[in-house]
């Protein structure tokens, strides 16, 4: 069992396939010692009988995933470590993992003192939850976290035990086969964890899961964000709903939020959610404060594919996970 280890692709992206072969019957690598590095590394085809065959298994405290792609495994990315374990990916990409049982994910974070998820790309989760974790402390931050037009996931992002959770400037949509109705996923199972927080700052999130259903009766059974139990505290600050259905449903604080069927967006049809010059986020949001000593205001914006780029500081915000282009405001 090594430690401090850094496993780096050198001459371009190293594909791991399984081939009909796990470690342990677990996973393509099971990594069991503490602060391991990967970086550069694609994993596809694990696939094991108890529909749980991983990318990679990060058993061992303390993980860092960079510049990755999982796809087509019966999950992408499980890891855990326990309590002081701090699991981070960057600049990362999953696709179509899960074994369409809805126990199995792109990414999985089962036990963990944080995880944080920066400038990656998650979609066509098969069933399961786009992003999973049980973290003490979640961090998502720039990604795209979407369905697109034939994914079929549950939530976008689950964080069903609570913890104290920072998403902030994501692109995360709901396609029109989705498993569920909710985008954000909050306490779901519980409120197990010591402190129970969520600010959602500055995201675009679309629904097109029922567009056009603007009815109603319709139109309040689709949700954006949805928070169970009573957290210490929930605020929804400067984000875009794009589409049908309720920013929040359960306990919080909505400010500066925009809903329109449109807003705007440079090429809704083909998942550009960039702002357009008439946009009405533009410059509609409002300086979203500091919780825990963590500044809520996005500095960085996603950039596709599994990127990211400083994002333009101006006196007044816009909403959602784009600032837009310069020009007279």
């Amino acid at each position: 069992m090594q430690s401090d280890l850094t496993i780096r692709a050198v001459g371009g992206t190293a594909r791991v396939r399984a081939g009909g072969a796990l470690a342990e019957g677990k996973g393509i690598w099971v990594i069991k010692g503490r602060n391991v590095t990967v970086e550069g590394a694609e994993f596809s085809g694990a696939r094991a009988p108890q529909r749980n065959g991983s990318g990679i298994r990060g058993e061992g405290v303390g993980l860092t995933v960079r510049h990755c792609r999982f796809h087509d495994n019966d999950a992408g990315l499980l890891a855990g470590g326990g309590p002081e374990s701090d699991i981070v990916v960057e600049r990362s990409e999953f696709a179509a993992n899960g074994a369409g049982d809805g126990r199995s994910h792109n990414i999985y974070v089962v036990s963990a003192r944080s995880f944080t998820l920066r400038a990656s790309y998650s979609h066509h989760t098969r069933v399961g939850h786009n992003v999973k974790s049980r973290a003490l402390r979640n961090v998502l931050l720039y990604n795209r976290i979407m369905d697109e037009t034939d994914g079929t996931a549950s939530y976008a992002i689950d964080l069903p035990d609570g913890g104290v959770s920072y998403v902030i400037g994501n692109l995360v949509q709901k396609g029109p086969r989705a498993e569920n109705r909710t985008l954000v996923a909050y306490g779901a199972e519980s409120l197990a964890l010591p402190r129970n927080e969520l600010y959602v700052v500055n995201n675009t999130l679309v629904n097109d899961r029922r567009e056009g259903r603007w009815l109603p009766r319709l139109w309040r059974k689709e949700l954006f964000v949805r928070v169970w139990g009573r957290p210490a505290r929930v605020r929804l600050v400067n984000n875009l709903f794009v589409g049908p259905g309720l920013m929040l449903r359960g306990a919080g604080e909505l400010a500066h939020n925009l809903q329109c069927r449109d807003a705007g967006l440079a090429d809704r049809a083909r998942f550009d959610y960039r702002l357009g010059g008439d946009s009405p986020a533009i410059g509609a949001g409002v300086d979203p404060g500091i919780a825990n000593g963590v500044p809520l205001a996005p500095v960085a914006q996603y950039v596709h594919p599994a990127q990211e780029e400083a994002r333009a500081s101006r006196s007044r915000i816009d909403l959602g996970a784009y600032a837009a282009p310069a020009g007279p405001r």
